[in-house]
C-alpha cells in the first residue's frame, strides 16, 4: 500500500468506500498484518481495519480487500529480493500473477504456506508474461502484498 493511501486512511478515518475505519487492538498470535510496513502488529498495537480498493488488477479480476493498517505512522516496506514478514508468517497464501492487461495467469497461480512461497513467487516473476504478482491470504482471500521484478 502506498504511503499516500495509508496517510489518507489515517487522516480521514475512512476507507476507500467511505466506511468508518474500525480500530482494533492487536492480540498475541492473531495476525493483524499491516499492508504498509508489511509486518505483523505486536500485541497491544492499535490497528485500523477497512476496505482497500486495490490499484491492480483492474477489470474482470479487480476486487476490493479488507486490510489492516497501523493506526500510527509506520515505515513503508520496499525491499529487493526480500520476502515480506506478513507473507512469510501466513499459514496459507495464494500467489496470483497478472499480465500487462491485468488478466490472471492461472497456470502460474499457487497456494502454499507463506514460508514456502519463494519458489512459486520466483516462478511467476520469471515468466515473461507476468507484470506483477499479488499475494493474498488463501482462506479469506485478503490481499497481503504486491510483488514486482526489481528494475
Amino acid at each position: 500500500m502506498k504511503t499516500e493511501t495509508a496517510e489518507r486512511f489515517r487522516c480521514s478515518g475512512h476507507d476507500d468506500f467511505g466506511n468508518a475505519l474500525h480500530r482494533v487492538v492487536a492480540e498475541p498470535h492473531k495476525g493483524f498484518p499491516c499492508r504498509h510496513c508489511l509486518r505483523l502488529a505486536e500485541s497491544g498495537e492499535t490497528m485500523l481495519l477497512g476496505s482497500y480498493a486495490l490499484p491492480q488488477p483492474r477489470g474482470i479480476y479487480w476486487t476490493p480487500s479488507p486490510i489492516f493498517l497501523h493506526a500510527d505512522a509506520c515505515p513503508h516496506f520496499a525491499a529487493d529480493d526480500t520476502l515480506a514478514p506478513t507473507v512469510a508468517a501466513n499459514p496459507l497464501v495464494s500467489v496470483r500473477a497478472y499480465d500487462a492487461e491485468d488478466f490472471c495467469l492461472y497456470d502460474l497461480g499457487h497456494v502454499c504456506a507463506g514460508a514456502e512461497v519463494e519458489g512459486p513467487l520466483r516462478r511467476a516473476l520469471a515468466d515473461p508474461r507476468s507484470v506483477f504478482v499479488n499475494i493474498h491470504t488463501a482462506k479469506p482471500g485478503c490481499w497481503l502484498a504486491r510483488v514486482e521484478r526489481a528494475a
